[in-house]
């Protein structure tokens, strides 16, 4: 199209564009046909296109989304090119996950690995970082679960696809609580054990007082508040 064919009180231009009325019924076929082939081609690719996906699966599923586009909306491309690379996505799909169920450091590599972010309530603040996960996010997951505070934790895992495993605490200890500070009348509620400190950075705990100026001896700051239980 030339610059002086493009007219902005061209409605037509803007409403069907510039096919011809056939391409609409055909259009109607196309359509059918590509949601037909991505569901078989989901389906092949298994259960877990349906789930949380994996970085491979995301990937897989934004090269059949870019396939698929360009002969649904232009009659000039045919499809048989999308045909092509959607078995081929199917195929590199279904190679990786046979190749990852038999061989662990594939797995890793292809899958990503699982980190700890909480370790006996203590905030793994390393593990945090490297995985790009802030204190916000990871607070909002605990809240998210009915988590008040991190005594209530025993391990919190990151999976290879993003979500979060939740295992709790048995017996509850005292902790770093993770409500809201604004919600004072809520936070009032809990028990506060006068003789445990509790580092707001991290949720190290330590028995009795501790100098406002000591440093903490995991995140090596000092920021101590009263334990919650």
């Amino acid at each position: 199209m030339k610059p002086g064919d493009i007219k902005f009180t061209d409605w037509g231009r803007w409403l069907y564009g510039d096919v011809p009325a056939e391409f609409y019924t055909e259009l109607v076929i196309r359509a059918a046909f590509i949601y037909i082939f991505l569901m078989v081609a989901m389906r092949l690719l298994g259960k877990r296109m349906s789930s949380q996906l994996s970085r491979n699966e995301m990937a897989a599923l934004v090269t059949l989304a870019a396939a698929i586009g360009i002969p649904l909306q232009t009659p000039e491309r045919g499809l048989l090119p999308a045909i092509i690379i959607g078995f081929i996505v199917v195929y590199v799909g279904k190679w990786i996950a046979h190749r990852a169920s038999n061989n662990q450091d594939f797995e890793k590599f292809s899958q990503g690995n699982i980190d700890v972010m909480i370790k006996d309530s203590v905030m793994e603040l390393g593990n945090m970082k490297r995985s790009r996960i802030t204190r916000e996010r990871l607070v909002a997951e605990l809240r998210s679960s009915g988590i008040k505070h991190l005594g209530e934790v025993k391990r919190l895992y990151m999976e290879a696809n993003g979500t979060f495993t939740l295992i709790k605490q048995d017996p509850i200890k005292p902790g770093l609580v993770v409500l809201p500070l604004f919600d004072h009348d809520y936070i009032d509620q809990l028990n506060k054990p006068t003789d445990i400190t509790v580092c707001g950075s991290c949720g190290l705990t330590r028995q009795g007082p501790v100098q406002s100026n000591e440093n903490c001896s995991n995140c090596n700051k000092h920021q101590w508040t009263d334990a919650v239980q």
